[in-house]
């Protein structure tokens, strides 16, 4: 009789430990949500961080002198949207509002929209840009050293600068570089370098010398960032506009994948092959508005007189008929894996 009793008190036992488990299963895990937006996240790990590094700072450079710009810094953002009354919440809000379809209706940067026209559509993901304004929100970002004094000057003091929040520092002075952030790095910094030169001659004499510019300038200056970072950089299509840029079989290959990826929104990465210490990197080279003045449609996107210039300086031209977010081609770059770390 008593081991009946205890049989039947360990089954009870058994069952209310279920149903306790289901009971704290169903807390935890019914508003995934409400969870994901009360993440604590440190400057170190904060994934905005590296994100406004790679998808901001290639046009937004806080490093740029006043002259070089092509865009304001990302603190002239932060300053112009930032204020002692607004939440976190009105500050993401506001960041995507207009990222997600930049016009001058919503900007609040009029200024910045006279100097460097208004910035060009990009497909963004919204949890990337969210993160990023999170990140602007909680953290100091990087700035010009004149930037300060610049803002006051420039506004006569009815523009208040804003880089509050908690001061990163030195966090990755001791961090491993793994290739694939090294290749990231180079192809990046060569954007950026690029973009610099290729937006700011469109800004101050139009696309037709933008072309003109890219003949001339786009292989010069590809090479110098190579030879400063030791490594070896192309940029390579399956439509190439300059026959040398004709990507080999298997780079045809991985462009197919990365135009798949790209199309279906899945997350992009880039492509590392290492061996006997060198690594090969393969990164997406995508598409924005910006582009598709030589790039896009020959009939809607590219005005006549640039396409004939086109079709002057590269004969057997294939680069065109793109539209937002498609991959033209992709960047193949080699080093050295002794120069990480």
């Amino acid at each position: 009789m008593r081991l009946k009793i205890s049989r039947i008190l360990f089954l009870i036992i058994i069952a209310l430990t279920f149903i306790n488990c289901n009971n704290s299963n169903e807390k935890k895990y019914s508003k995934v949500t409400d969870v994901d937006e009360q993440l604590a996240y440190t400057a170190k790990d904060h994934p905005g961080k590296k994100l406004l590094e790679n998808n901001c700072y290639v046009c937004h450079s806080p490093k740029s002198s006043m002259s070089e710009r092509i865009a304001p810094p990302m603190v002239a953002v932060k300053s112009h949207y930032i204020n002692n009354d607004i939440s976190k919440k009105d500050f993401i809000e506001a960041i995507w509002n207009f990222t997600k379809k930049p016009s001058e209706e919503n900007a609040k940067m009029r200024g910045a929209i006279r100097r460097f026209n208004l910035m060009p559509y990009q497909k963004f993901k919204e949890e990337d840009i969210r993160l990023i304004a999170d990140y602007m929100y909680d953290y100091k970002i990087d700035e010009p050293e004149w930037f300060k004094q610049h803002i006051e000057e420039e506004s006569n003091s009815k523009m208040k600068y804003n880089n509050r929040g908690k001061s990163v520092g030195d966090l990755d002075s001791n961090s491993i570089i793994t290739p694939s952030e090294i290749g990231l790095d180079y192809a990046l910094s060569t954007k950026k370098e690029l973009g610099k030169n290729l937006m700011g001659t469109i800004q101050k004499k139009g696309t037709l010398e933008a072309v003109a510019f890219c003949n001339k300038q786009a292989y010069p200056i590809t090479d110098s960032m190579a030879t400063a970072q030791n490594a070896t950089i192309r940029r390579v299509s399956d439509k190439p506009r300059n026959p040398s840029n004709l990507a080999n079989t298997k780079e045809i290959g991985m462009i197919n994948n990365y135009k798949t990826i790209v199309a279906t929104g899945k997350k992009v990465e880039p492509i590392v092959e290492t061996k006997d210490g060198i690594s090969h990197f393969y990164y997406p080279i995508t598409t924005n508005t910006m582009c598709l003045q030589c790039h896009g449609n020959t009939t809607t996107h590219i005005e006549p007189l640039v396409l004939n210039k086109i079709k002057d300086l590269y004969p057997t031209d294939k680069a065109v008929n793109y539209d937002v977010n498609q991959v033209r081609g992709i960047w193949a770059i080699t080093f050295d894996e002794t120069n990480i770390n």
